[in-house]
């Protein structure tokens, strides 16, 4: 089994053929989480999902790129994520996204959400700490969105993190008792950074803090292989990024689910590992973050 943690098949890049899409992820033994970048795309990750019985979850946040006050015409004309002329900002609505993830046990988790360092606005940070809070409240881990804004995200999710009522205190007294230590635990952030290319020092950071590392097709592009060979292999998590970022091996095809093997591959040659190694320990790490059942 291959788990793709990070696919938009609810973009319109796979609107005319999304059920075959599927089908032939499924038949491969690919497993699948569509993600969210705004309402309407993470409500049809929902809808998506539902339609499964198994295989097939769905993730509902707002990219930082879909926020308001976006700062970048150019890009707001070109818009990646829908291929439409009019791209949308809007409003990260707490109330409606809460409503949305509690429609269906398929959501397994909030976002993505993060910053976005080539396309700032005002408003990145706040709407990621209201994900932040979401998640908490509804006990999900985060898929976490970071361009070029490592070391402002790291910030934000550590001082998130120790400004938790009675984290600070809690700490401070050496974790006393049992039910201190599981306060601890629940107070921190659960979680992935999705597609991954930092420093293997800022690496280290999220590992510290629990969280787990996404690769995808750039693995292929991007320097990355300090972090793969040095990084715990129960803390790697494959993906795909679809229809984005397609491995070199299908470079004239549009990227998909079943191509999450090249990413398998490429992390067990950097590792020195077997391809059935990667793939099984990948998709224990998935299973266990989003609580996934075969």
């Amino acid at each position: 089994m291959l788990i793709d943690t990070h696919s938009h098949l609810n973009f319109k890049a796979f609107e005319k053929d999304r059920s075959e899409v599927i089908k032939r992820s499924l038949k491969e033994g690919v497993f699948m989480i569509n993600v969210g970048s705004n309402y309407e795309t993470s409500e049809l990750a929902v809808e998506i999902a539902e339609k499964y019985q198994s295989g097939v979850f769905s993730a509902v946040g707002l990219h930082p790129i879909h926020t308001q006050t976006i700062s970048n015409l150019k890009f707001q004309i070109s818009n990646l994520h829908t291929k439409s002329k009019n791209f949308k900002t809007e409003d990260f609505d707490y109330k409606k996204f809460k409503k949305l993830a509690q429609s269906s046990k398929k959501v397994v988790a909030i976002g993505e959400t993060g910053l976005d360092a080539m396309y700032p606005n005002q408003s990145q940070e706040d709407v990621f700490l209201e994900h932040l809070k979401l998640a908490k409240e509804l006990d999900l881990p985060v898929i976490l969105h970071c361009r070029k804004a490592h070391q402002n995200l790291i910030k934000i999710l550590k001082n998130y993190q120790f400004s938790i009522p009675n984290f600070q205190s809690i700490f401070n007294n050496q974790f006393s008792n049992a039910n201190q230590k599981q306060s601890i635990k629940q107070s921190k952030i659960r979680g992935v950074v999705h597609c991954f290319t930092g420093k293997w020092s800022e690496a280290k950071e999220y590992l510290e803090m629990g969280l787990y590392l996404g690769f995808n097709g750039i693995v292929f592009k991007h320097n990355v292989a300090e972090t793969i060979k040095k990084m715990p292999l129960d803390k790697i998590l494959i993906e795909t990024d679809c229809p984005y970022l397609t491995p070199p091996q299908e470079s004239d095809k549009r990227n998909e689910p079943v191509f999450v093997k090249y990413v398998a591959q490429r992390i067990a040659e950097i590792r020195g590992e077997t391809i059935e190694r990667v793939a099984e320990i990948t998709a224990q790490n998935a299973k266990a973050l989003f609580k996934i059942k075969s």
